[in-house]
């Protein structure tokens, strides 16, 4: 049985961990099964952007009659822009993958690794072990128990990024953060989106007047169909076809040429036989992790979406550095997931940081809100921007307890809350008080915390 220094399991944010230890002179074995660079560069929030970005062009372009500048789209190579986003991503993990075969301080396994006693890894049919683990293996879509899904080709987030031929038609199961980005791309390029929620919103986990108004927005622009839950899926005539019904049993039909699965994901300990190495877990089966990023085994950390913590990617990037400062230090640096914010790359945009209003509703706290909406400011007029607004959520003393946009923009404008939050007093004053240039668009943001 082989001993190394450190073993890290996943190539994503866990990379940057190994790279550290192998800079430190330290012996690394990697075990990754998939392309090197993790969820986020082969099959998430990098080919996905890019993407998306292709679909923002397209609606700047068909929104500019607004500004009275007629423009047309005379064709759309849906074939050539996935291709050449998934070339790019393919290329990047390859430079991955060869930069870490040309260290002498790395040992690569690509294949599935497999817990076989505490501290002990199978991988190939070898053994190998460290006392020092990082695990950052990551989740993968789940796909729920729906009766013939088995029987039809359907989409995950991953194989839709990849698909070659656009359809005419697309149905997604699903109403979260993955669906709705997806359905601003497939619209975009043509496609009839047709989307399933069993709740009573789409991103019913976003502030309820964000969700609402979203919700709002979607339906202008796909078939938006709420409170069914699917039940039965089938291929007939070139088709698939979903069945769903409602909580009274009332039962609809919806067709299309492609079936996008996107009702969540689910942590790969299962694949990882965590409970042979001690590992303890979740009811959901996540990892479960102490203030230092450490698992219920001395030596064994556990970060990204695997652990019970954010399943965002600059949470796992933060979490990397802890990780690794506690491998180092003996567990001095707790982490600390303060103004930890989120971002939804939809038609509009959406982010958030701090407590949503149902949330401060249901523990009892006391707040104070306000609301400004982008069309009363310079940029919005300029924009003409009629339905996007930053929300503000704060205390009686004047700290701020979430923030919440829809609007263009608004995954870069909120940073300036993220700051107030982390490394400033975390008060409306630190927002309020700080001059904003005029008429850029962080005026919406001054202006609704000017309201407080």
């Amino acid at each position: 049985m082989e001993e190394f220094d450190v073993i890290v399991i996943g190539a994503g944010s866990g990379l940057d961990i190994a790279s550290a230890y192998a800079n430190r002179g330290k012996d690394v074995a990697v075990v990754e099964p998939g392309p090197l660079g993790g969820t986020c560069l082969n099959r998430g929030c990098i080919p996905s952007k890019m993407l998306i970005h292709h679909a923002d062009i397209i609606e700047t372009v068909e929104n500019s009659e607004k500004f009275h500048i007629r423009a047309e789209i005379n064709d759309i190579d849906f074939q050539k822009i996935t291709e050449e986003v998934n070339s790019t991503v393919a290329e990047d993990a390859e430079a991955i993958e060869t930069a870490i075969e040309n260290s002498d301080r790395h040992t690569l396994y690509k294949t599935e690794a497999k817990f076989v006693d505490e501290k002990t890894i199978e991988v190939d049919g070898e053994k190998i072990t460290s006392d020092l683990i990082f695990v950052a293996a990551g989740t993968r879509p789940m796909v729920p128990p729906i009766e013939g899904i088995d029987s039809v080709g359907y989409l995950t987030s991953k194989e839709a990024l990849k698909l070659e031929e656009k359809p005419d038609r697309i149905v997604m199961i699903g109403g979260g953060y993955i669906a709705v980005e997806l359905a601003h791309f497939f619209d975009a390029v043509g496609t009839d989106v047709t989307i399933i929620e069993a709740g009573d919103s789409l991103i019913g986990r976003e502030d309820k007047e964000i969700s609402e108004k979203f919700t709002q927005l979607a339906s202008e622009k796909y078939d938006v169909n709420l409170a069914l839950r699917a039940s039965k899926v089938k291929q007939e005539n070139g088709e698939i076809k979903v069945h769903a019904e409602d909580k009274e049993g009332n039962k609809e039909t919806f067709a299309g040429d492609e079936l996008l699965v996107a009702a969540g994901r689910v942590p790969n300990t299962d694949s990882l036989d965590v409970e042979k190495a001690g590992i303890d877990t979740t009811e959901r089966g996540f990892i479960e992790t102490d203030e230092y990023l450490e698992t219920s085994v001395e030596g064994v950390y556990a970060i990204g979406d695997i652990a019970d913590n954010w399943m965002f990617k600059h949470a796992a990037n933060y979490e990397s550095e802890m990780a690794f400062k506690n491998s180092l230090t003996g567990n001095n640096h707790s982490v600390d997931y303060t103004a930890m914010p989120h971002a939804i790359f939809s038609a509009p945009q959406i982010s958030g940081v701090g407590k949503t209003e149902q949330q401060l509703e249901e523990n009892g706290t006391n707040y104070v809100r306000s609301t400004y909406d982008y069309e009363n400011t310079g940029m919005g007029l300029a924009l003409k921007e009629k339905d996007g607004f930053v929300k503000v959520l704060a205390s009686e003393d004047g700290d701020i307890l979430g923030c919440h946009m829809i609007g263009p923009d608004a995954s870069s404008i909120i940073h300036e809350v993220l700051v107030a939050m982390k490394a400033g007093n975390g008060k409306v004053d630190d927002i309020k008080d700080t001059i904003h240039i005029h008429p850029a668009l962080n005026e919406v943001v001054q202006r609704a915390f000017n309201q407080l």
